[in-house]
Parts: C-alpha cells; sequence; structure tokens
C-alpha cells in the first residue's frame, strides 16, 4: 500500500481513552433475536452489563437506562468484530465460559496477546450469528 503508513499495533492500543469514548452506541442486526439476546445476556452479564430495554425485535444493554450495546432483528447480517472491556482478567474468564455455554464457537481461549499489547489479555467467540465478540482486559 503506497502512501499510507500505518502505526504499530502497541501504539493503536494505547490510545485507551479515545476508544472507550469515541462511540455512543453500537447496533448489530441478528437473525434470531431470541437467541442472540439469550446469548448476550449470559455473555455481558459477565462484564456487568444487564438488558436494559427490550422491545420484541430490539434489545439493548448497558448499566442504568443506558443502552451503548443494542441487538435488532434482520433479514441479513454480516459478521463484525465486538470488543467488550473487561475489568479484569477473571471477568475475560467467565465471559469466555458463559458464551461456550450460551452456544458460542471457540475463536481464541482467554489469554495474552503480547502481539496486540503487553497488557492485552482477550478471549474471542463466535456468536450465534458468527460475529467475531472479544472481551478484553489491558491491565
Amino acid at each position: 500500500m503506497t502512501g499510507i503508513a500505518l502505526a504499530p499495533a502497541a501504539e493503536v492500543w494505547a490510545a485507551d481513552e479515545a476508544c472507550l469514548t469515541m462511540f455512543d452506541h453500537v447496533e448489530i442486526p441478528t437473525l434470531d433475536i431470541a437467541r442472540a439476546r439469550d446469548f448476550y445476556r449470559a455473555t455481558l452479564a459477565e462484564l456487568g452489563h444487564v438488558k436494559v430495554t427490550d422491545h420484541g425485535g430490539w434489545c439493548g444493554f448497558g448499566a442504568g437506562d443506558s443502552a451503548p450495546f443494542a441487538l435488532f432483528s434482520a433479514k441479513a447480517t454480516a459478521p463484525t468484530h465486538l470488543a467488550f472491556v473487561a475489568a479484569d482478567r477473571d471477568a475475560v474468564d467467565r465471559f469466555y465460559r458463559a458464551a461456550m455455554a450460551a452456544g458460542g464457537r471457540d475463536n481464541g481461549a482467554p489469554g495474552p496477546r503480547p502481539d496486540y499489547s503487553p497488557k492485552y489479555y482477550a478471549a474471542f467467540v463466535f456468536d450465534p450469528d458468527g460475529n467475531n465478540v472479544e472481551a478484553v482486559c489491558k491491565t
């Protein structure tokens, strides 16, 4: 790629504050809202998030009255990557176990990811729609 300079991953991940304040909310489509709702209810609970609102074909997760992550019923999806912040490594481990128990498929067991940054600890799973869902702790 001529003319494009890419920053090393460690520099990109060092900008944690900007990463955590960039988005107000994210919504992803699902082919089966009930199945996805159950999957995310189980996995996000391990990271301290609960189902905040549910309107049949749309449901949101977060804390309090805020629902920064939502699912909506759709006729088609395109897999994406979602990375949720975990308070500590134990939360990453619990997220992974809950995801496996809720029908997720392994895409990377919990462990350090030194290629991303020295303190990066994460687990990766595929949700029922094929999205690559990650829980990450950087401490």
